[in-house]
């Protein structure tokens, strides 16, 4: 048993402890193989590349699954209640779906190309050079979004509504000789404007149309500053209380994160900090 813990406790040190220097070369390393192993698969797709080396390249790739495959096991081993800890988390989920594509290729033909969605664990970087001003953005942007979550949510309806009428005018108006063929185009048509995109797929030919499109288009610059101004209003008001620094260390006996730089035991449980 007490042999058990010590590995759990090296591993742990290792795997998630990025501020000592075993825990930044193993997070370092595994990024590296994280950008080789998207670089292969970009590299597969190339048809030229693909025929000369496609037999290197698959054996390149179950030896970088077989790699995250034990990673995401062994996290699993380390992690005191996993599923709530680390499996259902959202690195988790991103280690999980990054070894799924290769064991998927052996059932459905081509699913090894998602694997690309692995240069999504490049985040982990954010954790390795202890960014924390990066990662309390992240958070300020994440609570202010939060906060002004009903507000957005009006805003959208109220564009929903807008485009649905306006998407029906413009059938009633040009109908199916100017390309409104169905409301829906015409919903289409609407988003594309207000958006300001304007692909040009679909155009009013009669002048009512085009004032009603006109109209469109002015309240396409005024409704994209509105959202703007919501999300910066309440990052200000966030941004207005001060922010504790935090460090990278996880608490080995509870899994708790996020703990204050000057922190020696864990907020949560008590236990010591590495």
């Amino acid at each position: 048993m007490m042999k058990n813990s010590n590995l759990k406790h090296k591993l742990h040190v290792i795997i998630d402890e990025a501020d000592t220097p075993m825990g930044k070369a193993f997070d370092v390393l595994i990024l590296v193989l994280i950008l080789v192993s998207v670089l292969v698969v970009m590299l597969d797709s190339v048809l030229d590349v693909h025929e000369h080396y496609s037999t290197f390249f698959y054996i390149l790739e179950w030896i970088f699954t077989a790699i995250f495959t034990l990673e995401y096991v062994t996290r699993i081993y380390i992690t005191v209640k996993p599923f709530r800890n680390y499996i259902f988390t959202f690195y988790g989920i991103i280690d999980f779906l990054s070894i799924l594509p290769t064991y998927l290729s052996l059932i459905f033909s081509g699913t090894q190309l998602l694997m690309v969605i692995r240069i999504l664990r490049v985040l982990r970087l954010f954790k390795i050079l202890k960014l924390n001003r990066f990662v309390e953005a992240t958070d300020l942007l994440k609570k202010s979004l939060i906060n002004s979550r009903f507000k957005i949510l009006v805003f959208m309806e109220l564009v929903f509504t807008i485009v649905i009428i306006m998407g029906s005018i413009m059938y009633l108006v040009e109908g199916p000789e100017g390309g409104f063929t169905s409301i829906p185009r015409g919903i289409y048509w609407a988003i594309v404007t207000l958006t300001t995109v304007g692909y040009g797929d679909i155009a009013p030919v009669t002048v009512l149309g085009q004032m009603i499109a006109s109209l469109i288009m002015l309240m396409g610059y005024a409704i994209i500053a509105v959202p703007t101004g919501i999300l910066s209003s309440e990052m200000f008001r966030s941004g207005s209380s001060k922010m504790t620094n935090i460090n990278t260390q996880v608490c080995e006996n509870c899994g708790h994160k996020t703990h204050d730089d000057d922190a020696k035991y864990c907020k949560i449980c008590g236990h010591p900090l590495n």
